[in-house]
């Protein structure tokens, strides 16, 4: 019972301050696998990619994802719930409130504040993926103590390189006006093909 208790705690904070939507929850979550051990690192990125290939808010299915292997079917409801009741609760007072405040000079100041601050989070989600993604956190060799690993081997050069790929493939103007699944589906098959 306390596991569904602190799951539903944990993403209900994860939630409240996450703005910016589904990336700016990943620091969260981060935070949330550093303290509870819940998932690691390669875990999170593996929902990360799995959260963009799959329909819905990414925020979501990685809620549903983490509490449904913590504690099965109920915890992916409730972690997914604690996700989502913020956004509720938040929705239904401005809801309550909005003609009210509809041209407060303080509303808009929040909202001014709140921009920087979503833009930091998301930002900080972009490097902790392109970290997880790009870098190699393991290298699996053993490495005498006081010896520095190679800087060759601290990047993941096959991953680099799709990156890279499919940056300039979006520069493309012919490309660009392709669908994102487009592209999702087309590294997803080169990740499979190549063990990526």
């Amino acid at each position: 019972m306390m596991i569904y208790v602190r799951l539903f705690y944990e993403f209900f904070k994860a939630g409240l301050f996450s703005v910016g939507g589904g990336l700016a929850t990943i620091p969260f979550l981060t935070d949330i696998g550093n303290r509870t051990g819940w998932f690691t690192s390669g875990d999170l990125a593996n929902m990360i990619a799995v959260s963009e290939s799959t329909p819905g808010p990414m925020g979501v299915n990685m809620a549903t994802y983490v509490g449904y292997h913590v504690g099965g079917v109920p915890g992916g409801v409730i972690a997914t719930l604690g996700l989502v009741c913020p956004s509720i609760i938040v929705i239904l007072i401005i809801a309550r409130f909005l003609q009210r405040f509809r041209q407060s000079k303080a509303v808009d100041a929040v909202f001014y504040g709140l921009r920087p601050a979503s833009t930091a989070l998301i930002t900080a989600a972009l490097l902790e993926v392109a970290s997880i993604a790009l870098m190699f956190h393991e290298t699996g060799h053993e490495i005498a103590p006081g010896q520095a690993v190679p800087k060759t081997e601290l990047f993941y050069w096959p991953a680099i390189l799709l990156a890279a790929v499919v940056f300039l493939c979006l520069r493309e103007k012919h490309l660009k006006k392709l669908h994102p699944i487009v592209f999702i589906a087309a590294s997803a098959v080169v990740g499979i093909v190549f063990q990526l």
